[in-house]
């Protein structure tokens, strides 16, 4: 397919506040949705209601609207750092927290790149990744992972938050350091390329890293397409939380936007959840799969030995 150059729109520029009395700013909190962990602008009060949440692809928790704050969050949880592969550290907060995701931090000569991102942010993990190089860039897949990206950015020099325009929508707590770009894809520095893969959201995006799996490419896709359970497999969901499947035409979509892209790994928006070889084949194996079920088909069935030969450790 064709390919379209990227264009970087300006910063969302923010209009300065009215000035406010002490009193007044110290009530005044950046709330978290307890069921996403997106970060809303500071407010006296919380929102009614979490956008992220009462969209299709979400859902409001059993028991209502609950809302956290960074300081509530950060006497409870914590960030533990695992280091994936030379240059590539996965951050994952526990115990779990809204939709459980991991974070990662990847290490290139040109500065080190956040890729999507948790809602807490402590002491001790922006000690460990400054003692890893910092953050110079932040890139998040779709905006379940926005979470608390401005305070990400702040922590890190204000470090700038590239999005691709046509989620620009759900960022609910605007801030100067958004990038948005609009095209197919976007070249990064350290060889990094953010690809544009519509579907779960509109503006869904990738990181294709060329460097990652010893030479042979990487893919950190958030969750599209989703590494499985049974991590010889991924999926394409417009929401799993309430499964509802992707139709052929994005799917197929998705695919010829991969394409060109070279990759033997694929780490997936979960712990663990990441396919170590083969991962390009798996994606068009899975893509077969998912598309031979959607028109009623039996599902491919393979055997033991083939899974154990086809990636996952």
């Amino acid at each position: 397919m064709p390919v379209r150059s990227a264009r970087i729109a300006p910063c969302w520029l923010v209009n300065k506040p009215a000035s406010q009395s002490p009193a007044e700013l110290a009530a005044v909190e950046a709330h978290i949705c307890v069921t996403c962990g997106t970060q809303f602008a500071p407010s006296a009060a919380p929102p009614k209601e979490c956008a992220i949440c009462t969209d299709p692809r979400q859902f409001v928790g059993f028991d209502g609207q609950q809302w956290t704050t960074l300081q509530e969050l950060r006497r409870a949880h914590r960030n533990t750092l695992r280091q994936e592969e030379a240059g590539l550290y996965s951050i994952h907060t526990e115990p779990h927290f809204a939709i459980g995701q991991r974070a990662f931090l990847l290490q290139t000569r040109q500065g080190n790149l956040l890729w999507d991102c948790v809602a807490l942010l402590d002491e001790a993990t922006i000690q460990a990744i400054r003692d890893l190089g910092g953050i110079a860039a932040i890139a998040i897949s779709h905006p379940h992972y926005y979470t608390t990206m401005a305070e990400w950015s702040a922590t890190f020099g204000d470090a700038p938050i590239f999005l691709h325009r046509a989620d620009s929508r759900w960022v609910v707590r605007p801030q100067a350091h958004v990038r948005f770009w609009t095209g197919d894809c976007l070249p990064l520095p350290g060889g990094l390329m953010l690809v544009h893969t519509p579907g779960h959201f509109d503006g869904f995006q990738v990181l294709h890293w060329p460097a990652g799996a010893d030479g042979k490419g990487a893919l950190l896709s958030g969750d599209q397409p989703q590494v499985c359970m049974d991590t010889h497999w991924v999926s394409f969901m417009y929401s799993y939380p309430n499964y509802m499947p992707l139709g052929r035409r994005t799917v197929e979509d998705i695919l010829a936007r991969l394409e060109p892209y070279s990759f033997d790994r694929i780490y997936g928006a979960f712990p663990r959840r990441t396919i170590y070889r083969n991962a390009k084949e798996a994606v068009r194996r899975s893509a077969e799969r998912f598309l031979n079920a959607l028109g009623g088909s039996a599902p491919v069935v393979t055997t033991s030995a083939q899974r154990t030969s086809e990636g996952a450790e």
